[in-house]
C-alpha cells in the first residue's frame, strides 16, 4: 500500500486534531452559554457535537493520514505494525505525535478566540482522582480495541461512525468523560472553560491513557491474531490509488471511443 507524502499526512494530523479540539472546547463553551443552569444538558450538547465532529473529521482526513488525531492510536499502530512492516515507522510516529499535540493546542486557542476569550487561559479545573484515572484507562482501552478490531476485520470504512459513536457514548459511561487522548488532554489545559483540565492533572491522565493503550494492545493480540497486518488501515484505509469512480468513467469513455472507431462511418 502506498501512502501520501509525510508532509501531507502531518498537516492532516495537525488540522484534524486542531479542529477536533476546537469542536470539544467550542461546543463546551456554547453549551454553558445556552444551558447555564443544567450541567447534564451541557454535557449532552458537548458530547453530541464532539461525536458528530469526530466522524466528519475522520471522513475528511482519513484518506490522507489515517485520521489518528491521537498519540495512543499512532503508538498502537507503530507497535502492532513493526513486526509485519506495516503501519507507522518510529520517526513517523514522532512526527504524528508532535503534529497532534501542536494541533490540539492550536485548536483550544482557536476556540477561545471564537468566543472572545483570552487566547491562552490555563484551566483551573482539577481532575486528579483515582476514579477519573480508571475512567481514562477504560475509555482508552475501548477506543484502541474498537479501531484495530475494525481494521483487522475489514470494516475500517465504518470507523467514522463507529469511533464517533463510541466517544459520544463514553462521555456518559466513564467518570472522566472520556478524554482518551494525550494530545487532546494537553490541548484542553489551555482553556479555562467547561472542557478544560488543570495542567497539574494532565500527567496522570496521560499515564492512565498509556495504561489503556497497553491493555488494549495486549487484548488485541489475544483476540485478533494477525492484527499487525491491519496497521496500514487505521483509522481509515488510505492509499495512492485514484477513486474507483474515475476508473469506471475512464473505462466507459474508452469503450464508447472504441465503439465509435469500429463502427462504419
Amino acid at each position: 500500500m502506498t501512502h501520501p507524502a509525510l508532509s501531507r499526512r502531518l498537516l492532516a494530523e495537525f488540522l484534524g486534531t486542531a479542529l477536533l479540539v476546537t469542536a470539544v472546547v467550542g461546543s463546551g463553551i456554547m453549551a454553558t452559554q445556552l444551558s447555564p443552569n443544567d450541567v447534564g444538558l451541557q454535557l449532552l450538547e458537548n458530547s453530541i457535537a464532539t461525536a458528530l465532529a469526530l466522524g466528519a473529521l475522520i471522513l475528511t482526513f482519513g484518506p490522507v493520514s489515517g485520521a489518528h488525531f491521537n498519540p495512543v492510536v499512532s503508538a498502537a499502530d507503530w507497535f502492532l505494525g513493526r513486526r509485519a512492516g506495516t503501519g507507522l515507522t518510529a520517526s513517523q510516529l514522532g512526527g504524528y505525535v508532535l503534529a497532534q499535540t501542536m494541533g490540539a493546542i492550536a485548536g483550544s486557542i482557536l476556540a477561545n478566540l471564537m468566543f472572545a476569550l483570552p487566547a491562552v487561559d490555563f484551566s483551573g479545573k482539577d481532575r486528579a482522582a483515582g476514579h477519573l484515572w480508571l475512567g481514562e484507562v477504560v475509555a482508552t482501552t475501548g477506543l484502541i480495541l474498537l479501531i484495530f478490531a475494525l481494521a483487522r476485520s475489514g470494516r475500517a470504512p465504518v470507523a467514522p461512525a463507529a469511533v464517533g459513536a463510541y466517544i459520544g457514548a463514553a462521555y456518559w459511561f466513564t467518570s472522566s468523560t472520556s478524554f482518551a487522548n494525550p494530545a487532546v488532554t494537553i490541548g484542553r489545559a489551555f482553556t479555562d472553560t467547561f472542557a478544560g483540565i488543570a495542567p497539574s492533572s494532565v500527567p496522570t491522565f496521560a499515564i492512565a491513557q498509556v495504561a489503556g493503550l497497553v491493555i488494549g494492545t495486549a487484548l488485541l493480540l489475544v483476540l485478533y491474531p494477525g492484527v499487525e497486518r491491519a496497521a496500514d488501515h487505521v483509522v481509515v484505509a488510505h492509499d495512492g490509488a485514484e477513486p474507483a469512480t474515475d476508473h469506471r468513467v475512464r473505462t466507459r469513455e474508452t469503450i464508447l471511443s472504441t465503439s465509435e472507431e469500429s463502427s462504419p462511418s
